[in-house]
């Protein structure tokens, strides 16, 4: 979970690798010898910057003493020298990995497929050395946050909200947004799987909102960024192997179809129609999950207040209004979509633009209007977050 007790030169080799891996533990002798290798040099300026940028964590939903507060305030009385390299060193770059990735790296049974760049990491040690020459060593941490108005937002709440349960939801789902590219489009789809509800935002204001069924807990909805440029009317479904597998679908039931492959493997397929699982509208999305946004021939299940029901996939409530919706954006032309849902044949329609789609999972979420909601946990991953958050502190040894 982050970096803990670790060599700087192993922590960089293995955060060019991967910038979500753990990476294994080092002893305090050793992070002295690759810190004081690295050449870092601190200033006494530089190292109360640090102090203070430290302290500050605790407004991100961190704990200070995480980065051995106390221990570096010991060695910053004894002025500059290597001492206050080395423990200084550690100290800034784990609390940069943690702002800049998130504390918690261990993210494999969450489902979190949502992607940083390895080489991000890498630059983080040239970074800080430049702010301490610049002297701007807490506005280089302040540069690490997420700077999206949904993290912003939570941490306002935070500041104002006491020790507790609702206080450990914020800090989780700013742990959250700390997993999250820095980058962020301003014109997207956003589905929150605990809220059960699909938003279209453009430029950066919501436009409408559609309710969906996410996946259920045994077969959970991955977070994931996957754009959508196109969307199938009257789509026949290639049902998943797992899928198949789990509900004993065969050919003949149903109106499934199958077909045994080359390669020895078997696809059962159901062709379109108004048994359909997928309904009459299927958005394409890139990824290698089969995850894609899709109508349903069981609405009934819109009704109920939670919907965590689906194989994986997103079902979306009047998926008919959402394609009329996009189709409408730009130089597009809705009457194309009328005219493909008046057929039976299966057609592929274009959207006049490309929409990135963010599949992610917050249980704590900033509004149309930036107030903050708090949904259901339907997976039980808030307590897995905040353990994880919470655990073992970076340990180094200290003069």
């Amino acid at each position: 979970m982050g970096i803990r007790s670790v060599g700087l030169g192993v922590w960089l080799a293995a955060t060019a690798l991967t910038c979500l891996a753990s990476v294994s533990a080092a002893s305090a002798s050793d992070i002295a010898v690759s810190t004081a290798q690295a050449g870092t040099h601190w200033t006494e300026g530089a190292a109360r910057d640090l102090i203070v940028a430290i302290e500050d964590s605790r407004a991100e939903g961190l704990h200070p003493a995480d980065y051995n507060l106390a221990g570096l305030k010991r060695v910053a009385t004894d002025g500059e020298g290597g001492a206050l390299d080395a423990l200084a060193t550690v100290s800034a770059l784990a609390l940069a990995h943690d702002y800049y990735f998130g504390r918690v790296s261990d993210r494999s049974d969450m489902q979190w497929m949502i992607q940083r760049s390895p080489y991000e990491a890498v630059q983080l040690p040239a970074r800080l050395q430049a702010a301490i020459d610049d002297g701007k060593v807490q506005e280089f941490f302040a540069a690490l946050l997420p700077s999206d108005p949904h993290y912003q937002a939570l941490r306002s709440a935070l500041a104002d909200m006491p020790t507790g349960a609702a206080r450990d939801r914020l800090r989780v789902n700013m742990e959250r947004w700390r997993w999250m590219p820095r980058s962020i489009a301003t014109s997207y789809l956003y589905v929150n799987v605990p809220s059960y509800k699909l938003r279209v935002v453009e430029d950066g204001v919501q436009l409408s909102s559609y309710d969906v069924v996410v996946g259920a807990k045994d077969t959970p909805t991955p977070q994931m960024v996957s754009p959508t440029g196109s969307f199938v009317v009257n789509p026949a479904w290639y049902v998943p192997a797992s899928i198949a597998r789990k509900s004993g679908l065969r050919a003949g039931r149903g109106g499934f179809t199958g077909r045994h492959n080359a390669d020895g493997s078997y696809t059962v397929m159901q062709p379109p129609g108004p048994r359909n699982a997928l309904g009459r509208i299927k958005f394409n999305l890139e990824n290698d999950q089969a995850i894609y946004l899709h109508d349903t021939n069981a609405k009934a299940a819109f009704n109920r207040d939670q919907r965590a029901l689906s194989h994986g996939c997103v079902r979306v409530k009047d998926i008919d209004q959402l394609a009329a919706e996009l189709m409408s954006q730009g130089q597009g032309d809705p009457a194309t979509l009328e005219e493909a849902l008046a057929k039976t044949q299966t057609a592929t329609l274009r959207l006049p633009q490309t929409w990135p789609v963010y599949i992610v999972y917050f249980t704590a979420d900033a509004d149309g209007s930036g107030d903050i909601t708090t949904y259901g946990d339907p997976y039980g991953y808030d307590a897995k977050v905040l353990t994880a958050l919470d655990g073992k502190p970076l340990q180094v040894a200290s003069n």
